[in-house]
């Protein structure tokens, strides 16, 4: 009995020791609600069209759900460590993490240090700079429907290069060690540098080379300027992925397209262009957002600028650009609205270098009930104009994307 209560007084000695030192927040989001649309897209192999339509009581149309632990223990001197460990959720699934990650879907997860009067630095998985300034200047503040077309997404509908939230950029790299500096003078710097650090045996029989360096790399800068009621944010970042090679000097179409969230980790089967994991790419995007509150409301301008070039021959590549304005006010103290359009171009590798043009726009509201719980409703467009491929494919896409739900902060 004595050795019981022992363990049992340690223990508590200990907790309140950890409690003493550092602070945990559990925090997240549940978004839920209507979700409807419909998509339009010919397909840039066979030519076939293909029709989708969808009403369902949906999930995660103006955030991502998710949930995640943040702490931070101060040190002393002006300095502290800080983690971060946060999770997507899927509320209409019966999975936790959604039947199409076969788990928990892991958004971010670092670990750091920072000095007050410098800056800080981080380990883990974590956002890229330019998401970070993306989510700053966007009108939409990132939502999931389509209509938006720097952050080019959709819910419950077929996208097919339309409507795919990577297409745009890279948001998060694995294996990251990031800065960021305190602000001089209304300046902020930060960046990224990536390391995914497996190799693996090469082989070559006559042309064909299978296996040999699988490093993931990368680096990205960003640069944020806030002077009084203007707020400007540029970035860039460079990402390059060696991996299994068709042959030493002929890449497959497969092989040059871009990469989407974390690093590929060595897969050696090639998925179907554009989407999953690079091969072989240098993916070199850039951005340049801006804003200024009116007091009425705020404006916002964003450029981006996407290539993803095989390493291989040059002469494989995709290529994304777009540009954006919008508005977002408060009508009233409880009711929100925003609008966005823009408008771009893809390019791609080919006889000719075929390209298509794209525009979109949205328009959304929240009407806040308080201020950790809203309802909104929200509509978005996105068409592609039609272009002949390099297989003599004419292709194009028109979507549609509506939703009306509830979302709760905590």
């Amino acid at each position: 009995m004595k050795k019981i209560i022992t363990a049992a007084g340690l223990a508590a000695v200990c907790a309140s020791g950890v409690q003493a030192q550092s602070s945990v927040t559990v925090y997240g989001i549940i978004d839920a609600g209507y979700v409807g649309g419909n998509s339009r897209v010919v397909s840039p192999t066979t030519g076939a069209e293909t029709k989708t339509t969808v009403s369902q009581f949906g999930q995660n149309a103006e955030s991502s759900s998710r949930i995640g632990l943040k702490g931070i223990e101060d040190l002393g001197g002006g300095s502290s460590a800080f983690f971060t460990t946060e999770f997507q959720i899927y509320p209409q699934d019966a999975n936790l993490g959604g039947n199409a990650n076969n788990g928990l879907f892991n958004r971010q997860s670092f670990v750091g240090l920072k000095k007050n009067g410098i800056g800080q630095a981080a380990l883990g998985l974590q956002y890229t700079p330019i998401f970070n300034a993306g989510l700053a200047t966007d009108p939409g503040n990132f939502n999931n429907l389509t209509g938006n077309v720097i952050y080019a997404s959709a819910q419950g509908i077929a996208g097919a290069s339309a409507g795919t939230s990577y297409i745009g950029f890279t948001a998060r790299t694995a294996n990251t060690l990031s800065f960021k500096t305190d602000s001089v003078a209304g300046f902020t710097a930060s960046g990224i540098y990536t390391l995914n650090n497996k190799n693996e045996t090469q082989t070559t029989s006559g042309a064909t080379i299978t296996g040999g360096n699988t490093n993931a790399s990368g680096w990205g800068l960003g640069v944020d300027y806030t002077y009084n009621k203007f707020y400007a944010a540029v970035a860039y970042q460079a990402l390059k992925q060696f991996t299994t090679a068709d042959t030493a000097s002929v890449p497959s179409t497969s092989n040059s397209h871009e990469w989407t969230n974390a690093q590929a980790n060595g897969a050696s089967t090639a998925p179907t262009l554009p989407g999953g994991n690079a091969l072989n790419v240098q993916d070199n995007q850039f951005y340049a957002g801006t804003t200024y509150d009116f007091g009425i409301l705020k404006a916002y301008a964003q450029y981006l600028n996407r290539k993803a070039t095989s390493t291989i021959s040059s002469g494989y590549y995709l290529g994304r650009s777009a540009e954006q304005i919008g508005l977002r006010s408060y009508i009233t103290p409880a009711i929100e609205a925003w609008a966005s359009a823009g408008l771009g171009r893809y390019t791609y590798m080919g006889s000719g270098s075929p390209t298509a043009n794209f525009n979109g726009w949205q328009a959304g509201s929240n009407y806040w009930l308080s201020k950790r719980t809203n309802l909104y409703a929200i509509y978005g467009q996105t068409t592609v104009s039609n272009s002949t491929t390099s297989t003599g494919k004419t292709v194009s896409a028109g979507l549609n994307n509506y939703a009306i739900g509830m979302r709760h902060t905590f």
